[in-house]
């Protein structure tokens, strides 16, 4: 089996999932977990969500404890006091999720750090999500919503509203360990966030994207985009990804590498490879490569340096002109920065 979850989520006035929270979703589950869900739900032969009574749930614990899964036992246990709908979601295959509910198991897969971006199949899934408002009181349908403020408002408070989106913030589902996230608002759930990792305030990680660890990010990190260890992003700069103008080019970023404030990549970038600041590198871009006398070699276009190391991309300040040549200079990290406690 491809992964399992049971959790708690959010439903609209329509009886229609908007979201589910998985406390420990499974890849690849033991066998002995796989038998205690199959003796409350039955057989599992394809890809499946059922919704589970507090009866089930507290059946799963009592055979979850039997076969020697204690924690997993725990969270069933405490799921079977909840208020809130509780379902359990099996993955026989990894094919494209059928339902919000396999939509999100998939995104906490991510955020878990079970699965890195792009090793699990996401097609169609913004049909699957219904648009949220993530708000002080949860989940609420945005067709729903100005009815809620209402309510809220006649019974004496105010219903916060965070953001009004399809995705929702992910600290408010895990927070993996060792990162840092200076707005917890601009890292949606389905991103991959490696140890190490730094987002400040200013710095966004789309779904299906992220770091491998270790790197300070200060710009905008899109859906698909991966960032190598030991890579940083400076303030304001951006990746292209491949929902907003990358096609299907996956963009990465190499070990060591930097991207300055304010500048921008449309190429998979190297090992060890700099973009000077206010510099949007595009594949269609043409680029003077230059030796190591600063001599003109030929003129290409940026494409044809995707994934090539230790190139330092930078604006001739007197034509104007777009320049790549080798990068003598190392990025080091600032370690202190860097530092987790």
């Amino acid at each position: 089996m491809f992964s399992l979850g049971w959790g708690i989520g959010t439903k609209n006035q329509a009886n229609e999932w908007l979201e589910v929270f998985f406390a420990a979703p499974l890849l690849n589950p033991e066998a002995s977990v796989i038998k205690s869900v199959t003796s409350v739900i039955g057989e599992i032969t394809e890809n499946t969500s059922v919704e589970l009574s507090s009866e089930q749930l507290k059946q799963l614990s009592q055979q979850l404890q039997q076969n020697d899964q204690a924690e997993l036992a725990k969270i069933a246990a405490r799921m079977a006091d909840s208020v809130q709908p509780a379902i359990i979601c099996a993955l026989v295959e990894d094919s494209a999720p059928a339902s919000a509910v396999e939509v999100y198991l998939k995104l906490h897969l991510l955020s878990h750090r079970l699965v890195k971006p792009h090793h699990t199949k996401l097609d169609g899934m913004f049909g699957l999500l219904i648009n949220t408002a993530w708000t002080s009181e949860g989940a609420v349908d945005a067709r729903e919503l100005a009815d809620r403020q209402l309510q809220a408002r006649l019974e004496g408070r105010v219903l916060e509203v965070k953001s009004v989106d399809k995705f929702p913030s992910m600290a408010d589902y895990v927070v993996p360990s060792g990162i840092r996230i200076g707005d917890a608002q601009r890292v949606r759930l389905g991103a991959y966030l490696g140890e190490g990792t730094t987002i400040m305030h200013e710095g966004f990680v789309n779904f299906n994207a992220g770091t491998e660890g270790t790197s300070m990010i200060e710009g905008r990190i899109s859906a698909g985009v991966t960032v190598a260890k030991g890579s940083d992003l400076g303030g304001g700069c951006s990746t292209m990804g491949t929902l907003s103008g990358g096609g299907k080019e996956v963009i990465t970023v190499g070990t060591e590498s930097l991207i300055g404030a304010n500048a921008g990549l449309g190429i998979p970038l190297g090992d060890r490879c700099t973009i000077e600041s206010g510099l949007y590198l595009t594949a269609g871009a043409k680029v003077n490569l230059l030796d190591d006398k600063g001599q003109l070699v030929e003129v290409v276009k940026a494409r044809a340096l995707s994934g090539l190391n230790d190139l330092l991309f930078r604006r001739n300040s007197l034509s104007g002109a777009l320049e790549a040549k080798a990068n003598k200079n190392a990025v080091e990290l600032n370690h202190e920065l860097h530092a987790h406690n």
